[in-house]
Formats: structure tokens, sequence, C-alpha cells
């Protein structure tokens, strides 16, 4: 195990204020003011110290080697409450027929959702640019390794669990969707409404229109980029699909760009996970599975990929992930299958 994904710490300040340079998230700004408040948030989230409404959980995947961190994930526990509704656009066809003129049309609408008891959202997902094309797939780690925490604290989150992907956007970080409607609603630009939408959503509500847009009234640029992700977001869309996400026909009202979901439960991850009891090496084991492991150790949590042989009840993992992960002969540890590596590379103890 070369990679570990865990709970952000105070020391983790100034690296993860490194990564959030290379991007222009609004989940994870290049501001140290709000980052700090975020590892406090997280900190407090782990303890168990804040209800699920204001939980939000940070994790850094850090190269063991070199003690740099090389990416980062995020979960916010509860997105949408009754003091802090989302919003979304709901795509929903809708026939129309003239029996006089034997015409009749299947038009596509926008119909806004305004949600009150939202679900568990998953976002803030980057990787350190030195690490994009490593064949450890960092944001592999990053993305996947939440689920095991979920899966060991499932009384922490929601029912049903969402992600927002990134759409298309043009050269200058324009948003043609926006431009086409949501601009002309607010008179603000994308950007700048996009950063008010972080602190107060009210100005949607207010100003976006109750009734049903069709969406042959917006332009061709518009309903090109609409429900789409952007190529670099396709390999997140793709993992979430591989592990049970889908789309929910629901789109961002900003920029156009798709929601996916799944029910927790059903999430391949946590449907096939279990707790295994390490068990310390025995001799000629050969490491024939790869699989995700967590575990939580002082009430924050600690997990990655790494080979593994499971023998009923019982793991048994390499050296080096019995050091990073620093069990002892007999603890819990959560596991979940990935892959099998088919009689190739096999490590041995």
């Amino acid at each position: 195990m070369n990679f570990l994904l865990r709970g952000v710490q105070h020391d983790d300040l100034n690296q993860v204020l490194s990564l959030a340079r290379q991007f222009s998230l609004l989940n994870l700004p290049y501001d140290k003011k709000i980052i700090s408040e975020k590892i406090e948030r997280s900190l407090a989230s782990f303890e168990g110290d804040l209800s699920k409404a204001d939980s939000r959980y940070v994790f850094v995947v850090e190269d063991v080697d070199q003690k740099i961190l090389a990416g980062s994930s995020q979960i916010l526990a509860k997105h949408g409450t009754a003091e802090e509704p989302t919003y979304s656009f709901q795509v929903i066809k809708k026939e129309r027929f003239s029996n006089e003129l034997g015409v009749g049309f299947i038009h596509q609408i926008l119909r806004m959702k305004i949600n009150e008891d939202g679900p568990t959202e998953l976002g803030g997902l980057v990787v350190d640019r030195t690490y994009r094309s490593r064949p450890e797939k960092v944001g592999r780690i990053a993305s996947l390794g939440r689920f095991l925490y979920i899966g060991l604290q499932l009384p922490k989150f929601e029912d049903e669990l969402y992600a927002q992907m990134a759409p298309p956007l043009t050269e200058e970080g324009r948003s043609e969707f926006w431009e086409s409607l949501g601009r002309r609603f607010t008179g603000m630009p994308y950007q700048e409404a996009d950063v008010l939408s972080q602190q107060n959503k009210e100005f949607i509500r207010s100003l976006f229109p109750e009734e049903d847009i069709y969406l042959c009234l917006l332009d061709s640029k518009a309903r090109l980029v609409m429900g789409r992700v952007g190529p670099e977001t396709l390999p997140a869309l793709h993992l979430l699909e591989s592990i049970g996400f889908k789309y929910t026909h629901e789109i961002d009202p900003f920029d156009g760009g798709p929601h996916v979901g799944c029910k927790t439960k059903n999430v391949s991850l946590i449907k096939d996970g279990k707790n295994l009891k390490f068990c310390v090496k025995k001799s000629n084991t050969t490491f024939d599975n790869v699989g995700l492991v967590g575990l939580m150790r002082d009430k924050s949590f600690l997990g990655g990929v790494t080979a593994c042989a499971v023998q009923g009840e019982e793991i048994l993992l390499p050296e080096k992930s019995i050091r990073t992960l620093q069990l002892n002969d007999g603890e819990s540890v959560y596991y979940t299958p990935m892959t099998k590596t088919k009689g190739r590379g096999h490590a041995k103890a």
C-alpha cells in the first residue's frame, strides 16, 4: 500500500492549500482561512460532535513514501435542509398533440425542484497534477475509499447518495447553459452567481421561473451541453457508474451539469463490504485479491487499496500495508473486493 486514504489533520493545512491552488473549486478554494475552517469542521465531524446536517468530511490521499498529499475528496453528510434547501432542474418529457392537425411533439422541459430533505453528497475530488497519470490511480483511491467510511458509519449518512458532475465550460470558464437561461433571470455572470450560491441560495427561489421551461426555447449551445460532462470529468463519472450510480434526470440550475445518484445500500462497494479479522501472515501466503480496506482509529479513518488474501472470516495483508495501517493481530478490518489478480504479480509475505 503506497497511498493511504485518511481523514484530514491540522498538519495538512499547507499541503491542502497547495492542492487547492491547482483548481478553481468552490468547495476547495485557495483560501487559507476557509481551508482551515474546513479542516476544523471535518475533525469535528469525524469526532461525532456535529449534527448530520452540519457534518462535512475531508479525506486526503497521502503518498506514504514521500509524505506528500496526492489528492483529496469530501462528503457532505446531508445536502439540503429546510434552513438551507438545494435546487435543481428536473428534466421531464411532455407530450403535446393537435388532433386537428394530426401533429404531435415530445418536448423536454425543465421544472424547478426544491429539496429540503436532501441526500448525502460526494464532492471535492482533486488529484495533484504530478500524480494524475500514474498507474496507482490516486483519483480512484480518493473517490472509492470514501465509500468504506460510509459503510463503516452508515447511521451518519442518508439512505441516498448523489454527486453533481461538472459540465463542459468554454475556454474562458463560461457556462453556455447559464448564459442562455440563468443570466436572463438574474442578470449575473456565471462565476458570480455560482460563488453567491455557496453562501445564500435565496435568489434562486426568488428570481428563477416557477413555471416549466421548454428546452426548445433555449439556444442550441445550451441544449448541447445540458446534462453532459466535460472530458476531464468523464473518468469520475464512469467510476461512479461502475459502482451503481445512475443519472437522476436532474441537472444543476447554474451550468446544466448532470446529477447522478444511488441508494446507499445499493452501492456495490458497500453492498459487498464486510468486516473481517486481520490475521498475521502465514507461510507461503499468496495475495491473489485486490481490495479496498479501511478501519476506524482514534475516531478517524484509515484505508486504501491493497493486495490481500481472504480466508473465511480472516484477511491477510502484505507487510507494507500492515505497517501503513498500523494493524494489530485480530483487529477488525472493513473489506470490499475490487479485482482478482488472475495469477499475475502475486505478492508473498
